[in-house]
Parts: structure tokens; C-alpha cells; sequence
């Protein structure tokens, strides 16, 4: 067996594996399920969560000209006796969250 050719094919595996990684990295979007576990976490720091949801599939969304593929979902929180419900919108490919408001006080 000659070493050189044995050697350089795998080094050539190594590099090809490799790259189809990285290319299949970038076109991944975040799971819904890490997105709202991330959002909930922010709500967190604020006060206890009261309740959570979020769709299950990216749609398309436009921010300053901008298009975003994004995951839609929303927390119910309470505060001093009330009822907030907020809802966001993240980034299917980031986790970021793109927009945040305040829908309704509930008693």
C-alpha cells in the first residue's frame, strides 16, 4: 500500500467533511424549542412566567427592508396581580429576538 496515496485521501476526506459541515451549519435554523426556552429566559429575570407558546414554522417576515425567515410566539407573564401577555418575533436562523410588544393587561 503506498502511504502517500493513503495519507493525501484522507486528508482530503478530513477537508470535505469538513466544509459540507460548515455549509450545512449556515442554512440551519435554530429549533423552535431553543428559540422560546431563550426568550423565556429573558422574561425570567423579570418575574416568574405564566405560561408560553410559539409556531412551529418559519415564515417570512420584513423589518427596515430587511427579510428574515421567523419563528412567531408569545409569554404570559404576571405582574403585581396582572395578566401581561407579550408577544415576539426571533430570527429562525439566529435565535434573536426581532420585535417585542406588550398585547394585553389581563386581570
Amino acid at each position: 500500500m503506498n502511504w502517500k496515496s493513503f495519507f493525501l485521501g484522507t486528508t482530503i476526506g478530513l477537508i470535505g467533511g469538513y466544509v459540507t459541515k460548515e455549509i450545512l451549519s449556515q442554512k440551519t435554523n435554530v429549533s423552535p424549542e431553543k428559540v422560546l426556552e431563550h426568550v423565556k429566559k429573558q422574561f425570567k429575570q423579570n418575574g416568574p412566567i405564566s405560561g408560553s407558546w410559539i409556531h412551529m414554522t418559519a415564515e417570512p417576515y420584513e423589518k427596515q427592508q430587511i427579510n428574515y425567515r421567523v419563528y412567531k410566539g408569545g409569554i404570559s407573564k404576571n405582574n403585581n396581580g396582572a395578566n401581561e401577555q407579550y408577544e415576539f418575533i426571533a430570527d429562525a436562523s439566529t435565535g434573536t429576538i426581532l420585535d417585542l410588544r406588550r398585547l394585553a393587561e389581563v386581570s
